[in-house]
């Protein structure tokens, strides 16, 4: 389920350019397409920096780290 590959294809969009470039040449239909995909995105962002603050804070990872520390 988890494809990096996908997400380093969207990280080149993003930073060639293309992505900008596909806004300001596209029509109006695309523009909206682009600005629901980027909503989407952001919105998806927001759940991933909550789960992994979960996953960190609430899971192993803070005992885990605890003990690391303790150890030293």
């Amino acid at each position: 389920m988890l494809d990096t590959a996908h997400l380093d294809k969207l990280t080149d969009y993003f930073n060639s350019g293309d992505l900008e470039f596909d806004f300001e040449h596209g029509d109006e239909e695309r523009r909206q397409a682009i600005l629901g995909y980027l909503e989407k995105l952001m919105d998806l962002a927001d759940q991933a920096d909550e789960l992994a603050t979960k996953l960190i804070f609430k899971g192993g990872m803070l005992q885990a780290l605890a003990k690391t520390s303790d150890q030293k």
